[in-house]
């Protein structure tokens, strides 16, 4: 049991520190359009699958504040969807739902590719485990593309039309664009990553 705290420990401050790593370099957040590709959702969802959904979820909210303190220091078009401390410009205030749509699907990115794992396992059973981590790789990733999108979408439609120079009636149009483009190449690295480094952290922790 000893062992076992050791080692979750260390994994955790692991991942912690690739996140940071990520963070402060142009790896973590890269620019296309008004939006940000990330690839900070790797290291928490493989967290989910190897420490359990509680570590995960723990993980993944740091995930969350760190993109809202991002989003405060380094300000883009879009910044305000994730930090209140960032004026809307239709407003010209900040709004606290920046919060929701930074923090929340970031702890679900730390829960639900443990849950889509042991799932897929135990119908395709063991044997299939690299498929079973693929999966909830995509999951993971996609998790967090739909529900930042769909978010912005609830919260701040209007600002996004005007931000990204569209019709409001437009915008959803382009969400499903976004999800479906760079979200799911996003998913398919994630699940690829996902699959290579939990293959070879699961025969770690087992040992």
């Amino acid at each position: 049991m000893k062992n076992t705290n050791v080692r979750s420990f260390t994994l955790t401050a692991m991942f912690l520190a690739i996140m940071i790593i990520l963070a402060v370099t142009p790896l973590g957040f890269i620019p296309i359009g008004p939006i940000n590709a990330t690839t900070m959702h790797i290291p928490v969802i493989i967290a989910s699958i190897i420490l359990g959904p509680k570590i995960g979820a723990g993980l993944g909210g740091i995930f969350g504040i760190i993109s809202l303190a991002r989003s405060t220091v380094v300000i883009t078009p879009m910044s305000f969807v994730f930090s209140p401390f960032i004026a809307n410009p239709l407003t010209g205030h900040g709004d606290w739902r920046a919060v929701i749509v930074a923090i929340i699907p970031r702890i679900l990115i730390g829960v639900i590719p443990y849950f889509v794992f042991v799932g897929v396992q135990r119908l395709l059973k063991s044997k299939a485990r690299p498929v079973s981590l693929f999966i909830a790789g995509l999951a993971g990733s996609m998790t967090n593309t739909i529900l930042v999108m769909n978010l912005i979408f609830l919260f701040f439609k209007e600002s996004y039309a005007n931000v990204a120079q569209v019709a409001a009636d437009a915008v959803y149009g382009v969400i499903l664009g976004i999800i479906f483009g760079s979200g799911l190449v996003e998913a398919i690295v994630a699940g690829i990553a996902t699959a290579a480094v939990c293959a070879v952290l699961l025969k770690l922790m087992k040992r």
